[in-house]
């Protein structure tokens, strides 16, 4: 795919964007959907891998590990393709690299080799690097300015809503509906052994299947759909700026570590919260977790006859209802609270429930572990946009330098992940230190000095 000026896209400065864009801004939302079922599976691939591959937890961790080395790896690329040959190019690249990696979860599961596995995610990983980079600031320019925090809250929730899907897909179509453990695997014959374990890495085809070829649907609908670009100048400027000396802000700094431990912690909860159920409630479930259960199938047809790692999936896909609501509760107390103030009680929220569950274990972690995915809810974005305050045409080198940042969710699960060894208490840890220095930067790291300010580069 040559990467030239587009022909197709409509050349628009800053403040134009007024025209009818309706379809280009659906497509841009779509996008939101797809990279947040990508994110929300790994959780589903990582508890599969320990059977499918005969994976220690350690081991299979390193599915976050491959998944977002992508961004860290392809977050400034991706803002170079953007300046030069624009947001609608850059996408249907990042369209491209995750498709391909979706459709490679197929040969993968025919040959079941780890290293495939892991290089069809590290694909995906890199073709969404490019999507987040550009998705954020694209929906603010397809309408009318004074709408653009409408529209971008509004694409955000369909992150989240693809975000629940994550683990029902685990649930009813990766899982198995018996329950395998290693343990019981190893006193088994071989041959039967062996035969549970193909069919277990099997079982990922279909979804892939399913999902790239949406990808590539949405591949062809933005092919052939004329988008607004947004004006050169901003790039032009952001172009000269030197990476080694935007660090002197401190604000972004610490922002950047804020956001690396952010998303360290969150991978560390979503890849690891079906095994934390089992260790900590394997036959006690949450009442209103069957609820939801029940409901999901059905309204799907789905059998009520279920594994209790499939049940411990629809905890996980609750969990992020409650993550979604905490987003819709957070952006609303940003109308009237200041967002570093909301930062501060979500993150110590935190905190507070990671407390709780290495406190009290059981059903009640359970339940700690789930109100989490609420309390982490708005820390993403908050952070991102109070790191970036005030830095003119930096901002968007220092965008670029936080998608970096998610790099964490490749390393903190690692460090769960051995941590388990000793007992999923000691993998908490993990997440509650990266909450505590949330609290922090809500509270005194956030704050931009007036010479950083002053020295920004003006656009």
């Amino acid at each position: 795919m040559a990467l030239g000026p587009a022909s197709d896209s409509v050349k628009l400065k800053p403040g134009q964007e007024t025209g009818n864009y309706g379809l280009a801004f659906a497509l841009v939302t779509s996008l939101f959907f797809l990279w947040g079922l990508a994110n929300s599976l790994n959780g589903s691939l990582i508890k599969q891998f320990q059977i499918a591959l005969d994976l220690n937890r350690f081991q299979a961790g390193i599915v976050d590990f491959a998944f977002y080395l992508g961004y860290f790896f392809m977050a400034l690329p991706a803002g170079y393709v953007m300046r030069k040959f624009g947001y609608k190019r850059g996408i249907l690249l990042g369209l491209f690299l995750y498709g391909g990696g979706a459709f490679l979860f197929y040969p993968a599961a025919e040959v079941r080799v780890y290293g495939f596995f892991l290089l069809a995610l590290f694909t995906m990983a890199c073709g969404i690097a490019f999507l987040e980079t550009a998705a954020n600031l694209y929906v603010t320019v397809l309408g009318d300015p004074e709408k653009a925090e409408w529209r971008l809250n509004f694409s955000q929730s369909f992150n989240g809503i693809s975000a629940i899907l994550g683990p029902v897909i685990g649930a009813l179509f990766i899982f198995s509906k018996d329950e395998y453990t290693p343990e019981m695997l190893k006193t088994m014959a071989p041959l039967q052994a062996e035969a549970i374990r193909v069919q277990e890495a099997l079982s990922v085809q279909s979804p892939y299947l399913v999902i790239g070829s949406v990808i590539a649907v949405v591949f062809l609908l933005f092919l052939i759909t004329r988008m607004p670009e947004v004006g050169s100048e901003e790039e032009q400027n952001a172009g000269n700026v030197s990476i080694g000396r935007i660090f002197r802000h401190r604000h972004l700094t610490l922002g950047i570590i804020a956001q690396f431990l952010n998303v360290g912690a969150q991978a560390t909860l979503w890849g690891y919260f079906v095994d934390l159920k089992l260790d900590f409630a394997r036959e006690t479930h949450w009442v209103l977790a069957e609820w939801y259960m029940n409901l999901i199938n059905s309204l799907t047809g789905g059998s009520s006859d279920l594994s209790l790692t499939q049940i411990a999936g629809f905890h996980a896909s609750f969990a992020l209802v409650l993550f979604m609501l905490g987003r819709f509760v957070g952006t609303s107390l940003m109308t009237r609270i200041r967002p570093n103030v909301v930062l501060t009680v979500y993150a110590a929220g935190a905190v507070l429930m990671v407390i709780l569950a290495m406190v009290f274990g059981g059903i009640t972690a359970v339940i700690a572990l789930s109100f989490t995915y609420f309390f982490q809810s708005i820390q993403f974005p908050t952070i991102f946009a109070l790191a970036t305050k005030g830095l003119g045409a930096e901002s968007k080198i220092a965008s670029s330098l936080i998608i970096m940042s998610i790099v964490g969710g490749a390393l903190m699960p690692l460090v769960a992940g051995a941590l388990f060894a000793k007992g999923p208490v000691y993998a908490l840890l993990v997440p509650l230190l990266c909450f505590a220095f949330i609290v922090f930067y809500a509270m005194q790291g956030y704050k931009t000095r007036l010479r950083d300010v002053e020295h920004a580069p003006v656009i």
